[in-house]
């Protein structure tokens, strides 16, 4: 079957709010109407994407991973109207992906000074699949953190940060000043495979409320810095790779002029 985009939206936007009003109001169509467009579109994909009772709308297990994947699909679909419309209007733009925590402005400044014309937009990176806005043509160049599925990248090795244990600031070992792994052991940790958050938010807000630890990039952990949190230097964590990546086929000279330019001012960040 052929995607419909539009109900993919209309989808995304209930899957958003969990509520068939609000996510009407958002859309600026009648809720009836979003109901039957979200039921067909169930139809066509013959699985239940919600379960709906009179107070409440829950996505199922199939609706989790349609959200998950409308989100690339649908920004991969605006990207590529926009550059149709760059495209006709003569527009040179380049789009950098970003890791959570890590700053591409200074880069970017130095690009835009020596190619003013040039547009440059910014793509967050989702933790967990940080290479997909490469891969969907949302971004022609991204600053990243190791590990990520590199086939077909080019990457350029940019520094080093290290990884610091997240905790409440009521923790029992929140007024060290350095931990090892070992002090970890016993606490419920938030890293684990199974049991993986969908943003930094709300993993941040699962560590304040006591629900575990985490390991986080010293960056991530100053970027999302609040009272009630404090992040601890665990001395013998690996520390993370941070690099450029671009898809290894790219190799216009508008991607290598900023690669040059991001290595030199990122290195000396």
């Amino acid at each position: 079957m052929d995607l419909d985009l539009r109900k993919l939206r209309y989808f995304a936007a209930v899957a958003e709010h969990r509520h068939f009003g609000r996510a009407a109001e958002q859309l600026f169509i009648t809720q009836p109407v979003l109901s039957r467009q979200v039921r067909s579109f169930e139809q066509e994909l013959g699985c239940a994407l919600f379960v709906r009772t009179t107070r409440s709308v829950e996505l199922t297990a199939a609706g989790k991973q349609l959200h998950e994947e409308a989100q690339g699909i649908l920004a991969a679909a605006a990207a590529a109207v926009r550059r149709v419309h760059d495209v006709d209007r003569g527009v040179q733009r380049l789009s950098v992906a970003f890791s959570p925590g890590l700053y591409v402005a200074d880069a970017i400044r130095a690009f835009a000074a020596l190619h003013p014309k040039v547009e440059t937009d910014v793509v967050p990176a989702r933790w967990w699949e940080q290479d997909a806005p490469l891969r969907d043509g949302r971004a022609q160049i991204g600053y990243l953190r190791r590990p990520f599925d590199e086939a077909g990248l080019r990457v350029v090795p940019i520094g080093h940060e290290p990884r610091v244990a997240c905790m409440p600031a009521t923790h029992p070992l929140a007024h060290r000043d350095e931990l090892v792994s070992a002090d970890l052991a016993d606490g419920p940790m938030l890293d684990s495979p199974t049991r993986r958050t969908a943003s930094l938010e709300e993993k941040f807000e699962l560590i304040a409320s006591g629900r575990g630890i985490a390991l986080v990039p010293l960056s991530v952990a100053r970027s999302y810095s609040r009272p009630d949190l404090v992040h601890v230097p665990v001395t013998d964590a690996p520390g993370v790779e941070t690099c450029l990546v671009v898809r290894a086929e790219r190799q216009e000279k508008l991607l290598r002029d900023f690669e040059e330019i991001a290595v030199a001012t990122l290195r000396g960040t």
